[in-house]
């Protein structure tokens, strides 16, 4: 099940970052991703390549749920504001919840934390992507 899962995931990735340049023209300024405890909106710009591991500190996790609670958006390890913001270059991981009612998490700590204890797990074969979509205030 997680397995089918995971790649039911990968294609929304993938197609989010292929619808990514339809968007290009301007951004919707709907709340769609949290970082730092806080809904942002975005300006898709288009995928990238996979970095080399010398590169990969030039982009922040983005955190995709396969499951959830309702209301639950995507989660980024940072965001504007925090030093530890790479800008929007995004390095997509899934992960799914293994309890029956998850909450809404909005930052990457309570994300760490229930990776801990194992509430939340990465998802099983999900392949990373790798896209460009900075972070912009909600309106």
């Amino acid at each position: 099940m997680l397995h089918k899962g995971s790649v039911i995931l990968s294609v929304l990735v993938l197609s989010l970052i292929v619808a990514i340049p339809a968007f290009a023209e301007g951004p919707s300024f709907e709340p769609v991703i949290y970082a730092d405890g806080a809904a942002w909106s975005t300006k898709g710009l288009g995928a990238l390549p996979a970095p080399n591991e010398a590169m990969m500190g030039s982009f922040d996790t983005l955190y995709l749920f396969e499951n959830g609670a309702e209301g639950q958006l995507p989660v980024s390890e940072a965001g504007p504001g925090n030093p530890a913001y790479n800008g929007g270059r995004w390095a997509a991981q899934g992960v799914t919840w293994t309890v029956a009612s998850p909450p809404v998490v909005k930052d990457a700590a309570s994300i760490l934390f229930y990776l801990g204890t194992g509430d939340l797990i990465l998802t099983p074969g999900f392949v990373p992507s790798y896209f460009e979509c900075p972070l912009l205030p909600v309106k």
